[in-house]
């Protein structure tokens, strides 16, 4: 496992390291840290695992044995600590410090990107944004001003950018994942519907709304 003095790795209560965490640990731990995100911004000092399982829809149990296994963050009858937890979480996800990311597309979707505290309540910086489109280039949005794709490689290595984000039409999607691979970038963040080919050291994570509303779905049904 390698290590980063800037973002050094979790450790157990006994002062060991855990190894790589499960797909499905770093999954829960992920919708755990949006909650208590959301929980912390609107004044909540404490939550408790069945709040937690109401908003994420784990099972109260799941929830207190993942936790339990980097520590004893909770107390019976109180709940945890929001604060706490979520730089706790922040730790174990190695995501405690700030990371740079680019964004493609200054279209309507794009802007609403820029705009939102999304990724800046995570620690995550737009440090960039680009199009291809000559008229929008040079226009500002929010603190940043509009880049040509020429940039993309300056911008990645000045910057030590690694996660891109795509907010483009599916037609644009690859070519631009294409550049962001070989500027440098191992994670991209994609909006559209488009199955990106990207080598194995890239990874890709896909947003989609229809994907979000039949997991939903699912557990009214059920």
């Amino acid at each position: 496992m390698s290590t980063d003095p800037l973002n050094p790795p979790p450790t157990f209560t006994d002062g060991s390291t855990p190894e790589r965490l499960s797909l499905g640990v770093a999954a829960r731990l992920s919708r755990y840290l949006q909650v208590l995100t959301q929980a912390k911004k609107m004044g909540k000092e404490t939550i408790s695992s069945q709040e937690l399982s109401d908003y994420t829809h784990v099972n109260s149990t799941q929830i207190r044995r993942d936790l339990s296994g980097f520590g004893k963050f909770g107390k019976r009858g109180v709940g945890y600590n929001v604060e706490a937890l979520v730089s706790q979480i922040r730790k174990i996800l190695r995501t405690a410090g700030q990371n740079n990311i680019v964004l493609f597309g200054a279209g309507h979707l794009g802007r609403a990107i820029a705009g939102s505290d999304i990724f800046a309540d995570h620690g995550f910086r737009v440090v960039a944004i680009f199009d291809s489109d000559p008229e929008k280039i040079g226009t500002p949005v929010g603190p940043q001003t509009v880049r040509a794709p020429a940039d993309l490689t300056s911008v990645v290595e000045e910057e030590d950018v690694v996660v891109g984000v795509l907010a483009v039409p599916s037609s644009a999607a690859q070519g631009l994942a294409d550049d962001l691979v070989a500027a440098g970038v191992r994670i991209i963040f994609n909006y559209s519907d488009v199955l990106l080919d990207v080598p194995p050291e890239v990874t890709v994570h896909t947003s989609s709304p229809a994907v979000d509303l039949l997991y939903a779905l699912y557990f009214y049904l059920t």
